[in-house]
């Protein structure tokens, strides 16, 4: 009998890069050795495309194209692409949710922190699915896109920190994105009267598979405050949400529950 030892499985490549004002992590897996320096060069890539992001997005950043442009300094047609296109999507978003989703604030102002560092996870995990690799998980502070799988991605409890309100098995491509005031304090506002919403949400983490997408809708629905979010959730096409109210309670739309791990305590 000729006894068989099996190859071993590659060893994971995993990364965290602080920036943007926050914590990005990169777990990417099934990376064949042949491929390997290929989904290398893609992960350096990915982590000079953020802080790429950083210095044209950053709000707190006097020179960053968007602060310049906010200031007058800079036209849009003479800004990078990229702020052009994370621009595009902005108006998208404001659109598409009704102007719940807004990227101005503050007088006017460009501001489309609401979706750019989602933006910036989907384009490096696109990046390394591009490169080879079969499997990958990057999170930046909280909101997570994935490729391949099983993954499982924890929902934090707002109140109760360090715990976890839900967990979610994502397969394939999916992506995760939390808004509420539990991290950065009550920073989203509702865009019509420029105050938190009188009837604020703890938290709401949006489903889809574009964290583009998922990143603006859980904004918006934060700013629309708990009666308007349930029924615009509930009729939001192609993504589902589970919520953590102020006072502790949950309720999640009706195609959650297939994304829905046991919670383990």
């Amino acid at each position: 009998m000729t006894s068989y030892k099996p190859e071993p499985e590659p060893e994971p490549l995993r990364h965290v890069e602080h920036v943007m004002g926050t914590v990005f992590s990169f777990d990417v897996r099934e990376v064949p050795d042949a491929g390997r320096p290929r989904v290398l060069a893609a992960l350096d890539g990915a982590v000079v495309g953020l802080h790429r992001v950083d210095e044209l997005f950053s709000t707190y950043r006097p020179d960053s194209q968007i602060s310049r442009l906010g200031r007058g300094e800079l036209t849009l047609s003479g800004c990078d692409p990229e702020v052009r296109d994370v621009l595009r999507l902005c108006e998208e978003a404001e659109y598409r949710s009704g102007g719940w989703f807004t990227a101005r604030y503050a007088g006017g102002a460009p501001d489309p922190t609401g979706l750019v560092k989602g933006w910036a996870v989907e384009r490096a995990a696109r990046m390394l699915v591009s490169a080879g690799a079969g499997s990958v998980c990057v999170n930046g502070g909280g909101d997570v896109q994935v490729h391949g799988g099983p993954w499982r991605v924890g929902i934090a409890d707002p109140l109760c920190r360090d715990e976890l309100a839900a967990v979610v098995e994502a397969h394939g491509e999916l992506a995760v994105a939390t808004s509420g005031p539990a991290e950065r304090g009550c920073h989203i506002l509702d865009p019509h009267t420029g105050l938190p919403p009188a009837d604020g949400l703890a938290s709401v983490t949006v489903i889809g598979t574009s964290l583009v997408e998922a990143d603006a809708w859980a904004t918006a629905a934060c700013a629309m405050g708990a009666a308007r979010a349930r029924p615009w959730l509930q009729r939001l096409a192609g993504a589902e949400a589970f919520v953590v109210t102020a006072d502790g309670a949950t309720w999640h739309t009706s195609g959650f529950a297939r994304y829905s791990a046991e919670l383990c305590v």
